[in-house]
């Protein structure tokens, strides 16, 4: 999640477990400990685009790394907090709040490699956005009237209602997710793979993204509290190499990046639709019924030696905004 979140996390954990004489301390280092996972962005080549992209939520995020993570935290502390706090005890709230970024991480879409060295599989619950200001509001209170009134049975209670919030998105995700597998039967759609994800900053629309064959469909499914509302969307091709790119030399830099995004993306690939020689992540998009991509490579065919170029997009209709305030809302949209 932001980084904001994940500090009010590892703060209002670290609080919550230390005594009263202790309580700004701990929530000090429980906040600073849970940003410093994601100090991997920091890793980077100019020659390679996508290595950032590679180790982002990567070995920092991972379950066996966490005391590792939580070490460096307090090393980094005790020249700050040495007068304050005993060493053991930088390390204990350290321990805490640097062993929260990568849970809650993986409550989100993008992804984390906890299980790393074991696995290389992310994962991903996709029970609540990469920003939500509900969750975000819930730590926040109470990190606030705990560090103010030294008072951790604050941030327990806050701690309490966001894990809470996380279970809604678990009930939330669960329904929409039922009501994308109805959709795919009303269409006699065979549903090899499919994802649904929260839209940014809430719990009530989702994305659903479901291959049959060799196609990609894409929907805005609201969950309500009666009944769920589907905004049927775009359908789209999924990326073919030999089709696709029949010219690459499967050997080469350019088609080893593809390769590497391809597993960024979990293989959910297609060729950009408004731009040649760009390939898109189309979980992700500006719209939640929509094909409109928030990111993808770009690639130079014409030399192949070369890295691909890893590009932001930010394309959407001009009417984005009030289509997704009506979906959002359980409004009717223009066909």
């Amino acid at each position: 999640m932001d980084l904001l979140t994940q500090g009010l996390l590892g703060g209002a954990l670290a609080l919550s477990a230390s005594p009263k004489s202790e309580s700004r301390n701990a929530a000090l280092v429980g906040f600073a400990a849970a940003l410093l996972a994601d100090a991997d962005v920091l890793i980077s080549a100019s020659d390679d685009p996508l290595l950032n992209l590679e180790l982002h939520r990567h070995f920092t995020h991972s379950l066996i790394f966490i005391p590792v993570g939580a070490l460096i935290a307090t090393l980094l502390l005790w020249p700050l907090m040495r007068k304050r706090i005993e060493l053991k005890k930088i390390y204990g709230y350290a321990l805490l709040g640097y062993g929260t970024s990568g849970l809650l991480d993986a409550c989100t879409s993008y992804g984390t490699h906890l299980l790393w060295p074991f696995s290389e599989t992310r994962v991903a619950w996709s029970i609540i956005a990469i920003v939500d200001p509900v969750f975000s509001l819930l730590l926040l209170i109470s990190l606030i009237i705990g560090f103010k009134y030294y008072k951790p049975l604050a941030p327990g209670v806050g701690l309490t209602l966001a894990g809470s919030y996380l279970l809604l998105g678990l009930w939330q995700h669960q329904s929409a997710l039922e009501t994308a597998f109805d959709l795919a039967e009303q269409r006699n759609h065979d549903v090899q793979r499919i994802i649904v994800k929260p839209t940014l900053a809430n719990l009530v629309l989702w994305r659903s993204v479901y291959q049959s064959n060799d196609r990609f469909y894409v929907d805005a499914i609201r969950v309500g509290l009666v009944s769920n509302r589907i905004y049927a969307g775009e359908a789209i091709e999924k990326f073919k190499f030999e089709r696709d790119l029949p010219q690459i030399d499967q050997a080469s830099t350019l088609s080893n990046d593809v390769l590497r995004f391809s597993k960024l993306a979990d293989g959910y690939v297609v060729p950009d639709p408004s731009r040649d020689k760009v390939l898109i992540d189309v979980r992700y998009s500006m719209l939640p019924n929509g094909v409109y991509p928030m990111w993808g490579i770009d690639l130079n065919t014409a030399s192949v030696s070369e890295h691909a170029q890893f590009k932001v997009y930010r394309d959407r209709p001009e009417n984005a905004r009030d289509l997704f305030l009506a979906m959002l809302l359980g409004r009717d949209i223009p066909d």
